[in-house]
């Protein structure tokens, strides 16, 4: 038998409760929150704010990714809840329910849903990272 596979067979019992989580087709984004950053301070300021907030997402974003690597998923909750915590505070909304949802998998130990919601994670960070720095030239 094959240990090396994360995601067995039996994974899904057939009594397992099965979860829904919803995900929306485009990026949400609430602008409101960096235009009144801008608004209210020097751009300068701002901009190195938003490089150290991303640059904090990307580094809880490895950290996620080792979890599922080492199929460590007792690791992986906490900083799903940081990116969540983060994207918030600058308005990168579809981040922000991402990183909640890869949270919940974690604690239910659901390998496959967890590798899901992590691609998904890993898909709004880079239309995030897009969507701030378009932001900036509007």
């Amino acid at each position: 038998m094959d240990n090396s596979n994360p995601f067995p067979r039996d994974a899904l019992a057939p009594d397992a409760q099965v979860i829904s989580l919803r995900c929306h087709s485009i990026t949400q984004f609430d602008p409101q929150v960096l235009a009144q950053a801008f608004a209210t301070r020097p751009k300068a300021e701002v901009e190195e704010m938003l490089c150290r907030i991303l640059e904090s997402i990307a580094q809880w974003l490895d950290q996620v990714e080792e979890g599922l690597t080492t199929l460590c998923f007792k690791q992986i909750d906490k900083p799903a809840r940081r990116i969540a915590l983060l994207a918030g505070q600058i308005g990168l909304t579809e981040l922000a329910v991402a990183a909640g949802h890869v949270g919940r998998c974690a604690v239910l130990g659901d390998a496959f849903a967890l590798a899901a919601t992590i691609g998904r994670l890993e898909r709004a960070f880079d239309q995030a990272v897009t969507e701030v720095w378009d932001f900036r030239h509007r």
